[in-house]
Formats: structure tokens, sequence, C-alpha cells
């Protein structure tokens, strides 16, 4: 007798301000097709009051817009299952065993903490190569260990997830997904890009977020003070600080804005009332930097 699959246990969040319903119910529907999965799931609205769940799906509400990370983390507590999925409200699953898919992965590495899948845009000719998280593109379906994630769906174990402590949640919206990447190295795991499981995402312009650069900028001082010691700190901010002049040198009303947040990242204080102060080991910046990827750049 063929033994029976195994059925992995997932704590799925999905975070919503509700302004999409379409596609809010296109995740859901992406989520109830999943096969050999047992899912418990949690709709937080941000600054929304969830109605219109599918049957056996929780809720929370969030008085105020809490911001991604914040929102992300206060949905956690309401779910359980081995793995956590983290979905964004415009995300779905374009394959029903995707879920599956990505436990299997973690049952045969159990080394990898988080997976982040290839983003596509069915409808899109273009494919953003800010979605393929390594400096090297390569070819997208390409599977690589990954040093950041982008957060519109991501696995993550969630033993790993718990002692990494969470999503940044002083950083509202940008570059949560690198904080949370390396705090997974840090845990003696790893984070990989998986090329050959696909989540779908419309292709969008970051810039629809009116602080887009000064959350940019901002963040990017903040994940150096958070995480990294002297002097990665200083040469992570200094580099990014001159690609960001090499790039965007023809639109000063950018740079200002830019600007404007990279001082706000010295002057504002990055963690959260309470929140534990710790910074990578060294030993944890010595595995990255033997998988690949200094955290300079």
């Amino acid at each position: 007798m063929t033994p029976a699959r195994r059925r992995a246990t997932y704590g799925v969040v999905i975070l919503t301000q509700g302004r999409r319903p379409e596609e809010l119910q296109r995740g859901f529907d992406s989520l109830l097709a999943q096969r050999d999965v047992v899912l418990d799931v949690v709709v937080v609205g941000n600054g929304w009051l969830p109605v219109g769940l599918p049957p056996g799906f929780k809720s929370v509400y969030l008085e105020d817009n809490a911001g991604i990370p914040a929102g992300r983390n206060a949905g956690v507590p309401h779910v359980s299952g081995e793995f956590l999925f983290f979905l964004d409200d415009d995300a779905w699953l374009l394959d029903d065993t995707f879920l599956a898919d990505c436990a299997a992965v973690l049952d045969r590495n159990p080394d990898v903490g988080m997976l982040q899948p290839r983003i596509v845009d069915p409808a899109s000719e273009i494919h953003p190569r800010r979605w393929i998280p390594r400096i090297r593109k390569g070819d997208p379906a390409t599977s690589s260990d990954a040093f950041s994630v982008v957060e519109m769906a991501v696995v993550v174990r969630r033993s790993v997830f718990d002692a990494t402590g969470g999503w940044p949640q002083t950083f509202f919206y940008a570059h949560e997904g690198i904080e949370l990447a390396w705090r997974v190295w840090e845990t003696g795991h790893r984070t990989v890009y998986q090329g050959r499981l696909r989540a779908g995402h419309p292709v969008i312009n970051p810039r629809r977020h009116a602080e887009y650069l000064h959350l940019n900028a901002r963040n990017r001082v903040w994940l150096a003070r958070r995480n990294l010691p002297w002097p990665f700190s200083w040469a992570y901010v200094t580099s990014w600080t001159i690609i960001t002049v090499l790039r965007w040198w023809r639109t000063p009303e950018d740079l200002r804005a830019w600007f404007a947040g990279w001082r706000a990242g010295w002057r504002e204080d990055p963690w959260a009332p309470g929140e534990r102060r710790r910074r990578l080991r060294w030993r944890t910046i010595v595995s990255m930097g033997a998988h690949g990827r200094w955290p300079v750049v």
C-alpha cells in the first residue's frame, strides 16, 4: 500500500485594507483550491473591518493602519501550523499544489527556513527584475540562496519565524523582507528563492505609495542600525547612498525626498518600544558571505 502523502499544516496571514475586493477574493479562491494541505487562515484588516470572508476564515481588525510589517505580525498569533504563509491581498496562487510543493521543498531541506517563489503576472509581458532576490538575476526559473524576499507571497517555518522576532514592526513599508531574510540566516537556516514554484501578482509601480522614497531611504539606514555591526553598517549605508545618487542624479526632486528619509533614518529610533535590540552575529555575516552575499550592497 502506498503511504498517504503528508498533509502539511499552514497558518496563513492575509493583510488588507479592504480596497481591492476582487483581488482579495481571487486570493481567497486560490487558497481554497489548494490540495494536500491543512490551512488555518486569518485576514488582518489594516484599518478595515474584514467582512464577507469564506467560512472558516478568521479576522483581525486593526482600527488604524499599523503598516505592513506590524499588520502581518498581528495576524500570526491567531493561526496555527508548522509553516506560515504570508499573502498580500493582490497576490494569488497559480497552482493548486503550491503550498504542498513548498512544504515538500522544506521537508527535503531542513536547513531552509524561508522560501520565496517566483512572482509572475500572467496578464503582462513585463517581468520585473526586482522580483528576483539576487544581484545576478539570470534565469527567473533558476533557484538560489536569497538574502532578501519580496513579501507578497512567502513561506517560513513557524519555529524559525518565532526565533527571528517577526517582521520589523517600525518599518511600516519597504525593505522589511531584507531584515526578515537576514534574521532567518541568523537562526542558522537559509532563505531561498525557488524559481520553479510560482505565485501571481500584478506588475505595479512601487512608487504608488506616497512615501516610497522617504521610507526607502529611512529603512535602508534602519537596516544597518538594527542589524549590522561596524564596519558593515557604514559600508551598507555608504554603498546604497552612492548607488542612489548615481541612479537618480538626473531627478533632483527624487534625491531630495530620498535624502530627507536618509536623515530621518539617523535621527529617529529604529526600534519599537520594548523591542529586543540585537545585531547579526559575525558568524551569520560570514555564512551569508560564504553563500554569495555579504551585507554590503
